[in-house]
């Protein structure tokens, strides 16, 4: 299984993290959600300013594979909430999510956090399962008038 280096957003880097982001969606969650709500969900026109702002502001963990294509994103955040966690298509189902969360778990134990916590997507849940978070609400949230189906998940650390 290949490895991959977990490092810090760099600034310059959100266009990339939007087009992993706008994949992992389309392409990894479509056997969960219909085609409107992958399109409400993660829509080809955006707003990058926005998106921007809020890789700066979430300043996500990356992972990088050898010859330095970026393999996912995700973040923590000071709540312990994990806001975004996504893997690119092309290196789905090697390794990444498992090293993406096991660097967050590395972070929350420095940080002293007590909980993790995500909003997990229906096609998520099973990984986020495996790895300890039990589903704490199922919520029905709207995006561009699409009403989209997720768990609030939680696990103590």
């Amino acid at each position: 299984m290949p490895t991959f280096l977990i490092r810090s957003f760099r600034p310059g880097e959100a266009p990339v993290l939007r087009s992993v982001f706008h994949a992992a969606v389309h392409r990894l969650a479509r056997s969960h959600y219909r085609a409107e709500q992958l399109a409400a969900w993660a829509p080809a026109e955006h707003d990058a300013a926005q998106w921007a702002a809020r890789m700066q502001a979430n300043q996500p963990f990356v992972a990088e594979a050898d010859g330095g294509a970026i393999a996912g994103f995700a973040d923590l955040q000071p709540s312990g909430y994990i806001d975004m966690f996504f893997v690119a298509p092309a290196f789905a189902r090697q390794g990444v999510a498992s090293a993406l969360m096991a660097h967050i778990h590395v972070q929350a134990a420095q940080q002293g956090l007590a909980r993790l916590w995500a909003d997990v997507s229906l096609a998520a849940e099973p990984f986020f399962a495996a790895r300890g978070f039990a589903v704490e609400e199922r919520q029905a949230v709207e995006r561009a008038g699409v009403v989209l189906h997720n768990a609030r998940m939680g696990k103590a650390l």
